[in-house]
C-alpha cells in the first residue's frame, strides 16, 4: 500500500527503505549540558521502530559558547559517545540516522548564557547585538567542519546543514538580515560566501559516500529585502557544486509572522509548500524533500506519485503516532492517530519553558515518555465506568482496553467527541472533527461498550457495578445576564458552531477567546457583518502564538471588527452598550452570540453516588476545570495508565 511512499531510495552510499523523513524538530530533551539523554534516545528509537526511513536529530549546536542548554550539541568531542548511543539505537530499530548541524543566531536567546551571533548589528529593545567579526565568522566555519567530523565518528548516515529560519547561515544569505559592507555582505555572491564556506567545511570532513542535506527556506515571507525564490534557486545550484546532495525545502523565519510556516497550524493548507519544492527541484535538478503539513499517508503518496519531489518530511505525523509508517505500509490506516495541526504540544509546549520541560503532543501523551511509561497489562482487570465520551473519556477508554481492563462509556449526547467535534465545525478545522470521529470508530472496533443519550444515575451504577469511575463530563458555555438582554436574540457560540441555530443579520460576539474568534470566523465566512467585544487588552489570549497569527490574519481578511478593553453594560434596541476606558458607546447589531468561556458541568451528584457506594472515582478534563484539549487528553491517559 502507498507504493510511492514506501519505495526505497539510495543517496550516495546511504540506502533508505522508504521516502519518509522524521525532521529535526526541537525537543528540549537534551540535558542542561546539551548531552544526549535516554529520553531523546527512546523518542527517536520509537519512530525508527515505527518504520520511519530517516530520523534527523535536531538542531545540534556546532559551537560551544553559543549552544543553548537542553538543545543537542555536537560542538565538542565529549559529545560523540552520547551521539553514538543514539545512532546505535536508531540503527538497531531498523532506521537510518541523520544529524542537523546548527548555529541558531538569535534563536539561542532562550538561554541567557548562550552567545548570540548576527551578521549585522541588530537592536533588541534596550540593547543591540553587534555584528560578527571576520574572526568569529572564520571560527564558526571551522566549527561546522569539526562538528561534521564528529558526526561521522558518531555513526550518523548523513548530515543536514540548516540554512533556513533566520538561523545564522540563512541570516547571512538573506538581504533582509545581512546589511554588512565587507566581503560577507552586500551582493548576492558576498551574502552566499559564509553558508557556502560552511558547506565546504562539512563536505571536507565527512566520507565521500556520506550524503549532505540542506534545509533552506523557499523565500522570505513578510521580510523587506528578503530572499526571493529565484535567489534561493541560484544558491541551491552553488550549494550543489559545494557538495550538497539533497534540498529540504522549508519556509518561514522567527521574527515575522512567517513563523506560521515553520510549524504550520491547522489554519494553513495541507502540503502548502509542495509546489515551491517542486519548482526548485525542477530548476536545480537536485533530490528534493517536501515539507509542510503533510500529515496523511495518502497525501504523501500522491505528492510522490505525481513526481513533484523525491521524499517527504512527516514530523508531527510521527509525533502523534510513532507507528505511523508501519500502520500505513500495512494498510492499517484506520488505526493511525493523525496530527491535527493544533500546535498545542509541539510548538506551544516547546515555547512554554516554565511549565513544560520538553515537547509533547495533544494526540500522544506518551511523547517524551517512551522509556518511562511502560504500558503494562493490568494485574487485575477492572470494570471502569467512564461518564462522558469526549476526547479525554475516549483516550482513557482506549488505553484501559489495551491494558486489559473493561471500560464502559456512557455519553449523554448521541455521538462521541464532545467539544472537539464542535471545534471541528469552524471553517478550516474539519481535521479536528475527523479526528474525533476516527477515534470514536476505533472505540467501536475495539469492542468497547458505549451507551448514548444516557445520564448516569444510581440505577445504572447498580446495573454496571463498576470497580472504578472516571468522570469526564466536560464543561458547558457560560451565559450572561445583561440588563435589556431580552431586546435581542441571544445565542450560545457552541450552538451556532454545531448548527443548532442561525443568527440573523449583523452579529456581535461577546468574548474574544478561541471560541469567540471561531464563531466570528464561521459567521463572517457566511456573509454576516461581525463585531467582537472583548474585555481584555487583546483577543485570543487562549491561543498559541502561531494559531493566533493565522486567526488574526483571517479576522482581518473577513473585515471582522474587534473592540478590546470593552465592558458590556446593557443591551438596547440598537445593539450592545459598552464602556471603553470610561466612555460609553453603542455597538449596533441584529443578533448577539455569547462566547465568554465555560464552566465544569455539575458532577457533585456523581461524586456523592460514588462515595455512597464506595466506588473510587477520578475527575478529569474540563469536568475538573475548563482548559485546553491537550490537558484533558493527558489526564485521561494518565488515569488509565495508572489504574
Amino acid at each position: 500500500m502507498f507504493k510511492s511512499l514506501f519505495t526505497p531510495i539510495k543517496i550516495r552510499d546511504m540506502e533508505l527503505k522508504n521516502r519518509v523523513i522524521m525532521p529535526a524538530m526541537g525537543t528540549r530533551m537534551a540535558n542542561e549540558k546539551s548531552e544526549i539523554t535516554e529520553r531523546l534516545v527512546a523518542y527517536h528509537e520509537a519512530r525508527a521502530r515505527g518504520g520511519c526511513g530517516l530520523n534527523i536529530v535536531e538542531v545540534s549546536s556546532v559551537h560551544t559558547p553559543s549552544a543553548p542548554a537542553h538543545f543537542v550539541s555536537i560542538s565538542e568531542d565529549i559529545y560523540i559517545r552520547g551521539h553514538r548511543q543514539l545512532t546505535d539505537a536508531i540503527h538497531h530499530a531498523g532506521g537510518r540516522a541523520g544529524i542537523q548541524l546548527w548555529q541558531g543566531s538569535i534563536a539561542v536567546m532562550m538561554d541567557s548564557k548562550a552567545k548570540i551571533f548576527v551578521p549585522s548589528d541588530m537592536p533588541f529593545g534596550t540593547f543591540t547585538v553587534p555584528a560578527m567579526t571576520v574572526e568569529e565568522i572564520e571560527e564558526i566555519i571551522q566549527c561546522y567542519g569539526a562538528a561534521a567530523r564528529r558526526s561521522a565518528e558518531a555513526g550518523y548516515d548523513c548530515i543536514e546543514f540548516h540554512c533556513a529560519h533566520n538561523y545564522l547561515p540563512h541570516s547571512f544569505l538573506s538581504g533582509g538580515f545581512n546589511r554588512r559592507t565587507d566581503a560577507y555582505g552586500g551582493s548576492f555572491e558576498n551574502r552566499a560566501r559564509f553558508p557556502l564556506a560552511c558547506i565546504r567545511a562539512i563536505r571536507e570532513n565527512i566520507p565521500e559516500g556520506m550524503p549532505l542535506f540542506m534545509r533552506i527556506g523557499v523565500h522570505d515571507d513578510y521580510l523587506q529585502n528578503g530572499l526571493t525564490i529565484e535567489e534561493t534557486i541560484a544558491f541551491c545550484k552553488l550549494a550543489k557544486e559545494a557538495g550538497v546532495d539533497v534540498l529540504d525545502i522549508s519556509r518561514g523565519n522567527i521574527i515575522t509572522p512567517a513563523s506560521i510556516y515553520e510549524v504550520p497550524p491547522i489554519d494553513i493548507t495541507n502540503g502548502f509548500n509542495v509546489d515551491n519544492a517542486s519548482r526548485i527541484r525542477k530548476e536545480t535538478g537536485m533530490l528534493t524533500v517536501a515539507v509542510g503539513r503533510i500529515n496523511t499517508a495518502q497525501l504523501a503518496d500522491e505528492i510522490l506519485a505525481q513526481d513533484k519531489v523525491d521524499m517527504v518530511v512527516m514530523g508531527r505525523a510521527q509525533l502523534a503516532d510513532p507507528e505511523f509508517c508501519n500502520k500505513a505500509q500495512e494498510g492499517r490506516t484506520e488505526e493511525i492517530i493523525h496530527c491535527v495541526g493544533c500546535n498545542q504540544g509541539c510548538y506551544d509546549g516547546f515555547c512554554d519553558v516554565r511549565n513544560r520541560p520538553f515537547i509533547t503532543c495533544l494526540r500522544n501523551p506518551m511523547l517524551g515518555h517512551e522509556k518511562e511509561y511502560k504500558l503494562e497489562p493490568a494485574t487485575h482487570s477492572k470494570k471502569v465506568l467512564i461518564v462522558g465520551g469526549g476526547m479525554a473519556g475516549m483516550e482513557a477508554a482506549m488505553l484501559l482496553k489495551e491494558r486489559g481492563h473493561i471500560p464502559v462509556v456512557y455519553e449523554v449526547s448521541d455521538h462521541l467527541g464532545g467539544q472537539f467535534v464542535t471545534a471541528g465545525q469552524a471553517p478550516g478545522k474539519a481535521e479536528m472533527k475527523e479526528a474525533a470521529r476516527a477515534l470514536g470508530k476505533q472505540i467501536e472496533r475495539k469492542g468497547i461498550d458505549v451507551h448514548y443519550q444516557m445520564q448516569v444515575n444510581a440505577a445504572i451504577l447498580e446495573k454496571e457495578k463498576p470497580d472504578e469511575m472516571i468522570i469526564a463530563i466536560g464543561a458547558s458555555p457560560i451565559m450572561i445576564n445583561l440588563p435589556g438582554i431580552e431586546n435581542k436574540p441571544v445565542y450560545k457560540a457552541h450552538d451556532v458552531l454545531d448548527g443548532k441555530c442561525t443568527p440573523e443579520g449583523s452579529v456581535c460576539v461577546i468574548g474574544g477567546g478561541l471560541v469567540g474568534l471561531e464563531v466570528a470566523d464561521a459567521l463572517a465566512t457566511k456573509g454576516h457583518l461581525v463585531k467582537i467585544i472583548e474585555m481584555k487588552e487583546q483577543v485570543g489570549a487562549d491561543l498559541g502564538n502561531l494559531r493566533k497569527i493565522a486567526v488574526m490574519q483571517k479576522m482581518q481578511s473577513l473585515n471582522v471588527e474587534i473592540l478590546t478593553k470593552a465592558t458590556c453594560v446593557a443591551v438596547q434596541e440598537q445593539g450592545i452598550c459598552i464602556e471603553i476606558e470610561g466612555e460609553k458607546q453603542v455597538v449596533c447589531c441584529d443578533s448577539i452570540v455569547v462566547a465568554v468561556g465555560a464552566k465544569p458541568n455539575e458532577h457533585a451528584s456523581l461524586v456523592a453516588l460514588c462515595e455512597e457506594k464506595k466506588i473510587p472515582y477520578h475527575i478529569i478534563g474540563d469536568a475538573k476545570s475548563a482548559r485546553r484539549a491537550m490537558d484533558a487528553i493527558e489526564e485521561g491517559f494518565n488515569v488509565a495508565r495508572q489504574l
